[in-house]
C-alpha cells in the first residue's frame, strides 16, 4: 500500500485564519487519520460571553415555568433551546 505524501500544515495568524483555512481544506491531505488516538480533556472549558436580552415578562415567567417542571436553572433551558434551535436550521 502506498503511502500519500502529506502536506505541512501552515502556520494560522489567528483562530479565524485556521477555521477559513479548515473550512475549504480536506484534513486528509494533511494528517493521517489511521494514525490519531482518542482522548479526553476533562477540564476543558468552553469560551463564553455573557449577553444581555430583554424578554417579555409573559414570556420569561413561561420559561421559569418550563425550567421548574425540569428542575433545571432557566438560563441552563433558554441556552439548550436556543442551541437546538440553531441546529435544527443548519
Amino acid at each position: 500500500m502506498s503511502r500519500k505524501h502529506l502536506k505541512p500544515i501552515p502556520q494560522f495568524r489567528s483562530e479565524a485564519d485556521e477555521r477559513e483555512f479548515w473550512e475549504t481544506h480536506d484534513s486528509t491531505d494533511y494528517l493521517d487519520w489511521s494514525k490519531a488516538e482518542q482522548v479526553r480533556f476533562p477540564n476543558l472549558k468552553l469560551s463564553t460571553q455573557s449577553i444581555s436580552i430583554r424578554l417579555p415578562v409573559a414570556l420569561l415567567e413561561q420559561i421559569k415555568i418550563e425550567a421548574n417542571k425540569r428542575d433545571v436553572p432557566y438560563q441552563s433551558l433558554i441556552k439548550v433551546w436556543l442551541a437546538e434551535k440553531v441546529h435544527h436550521k443548519a
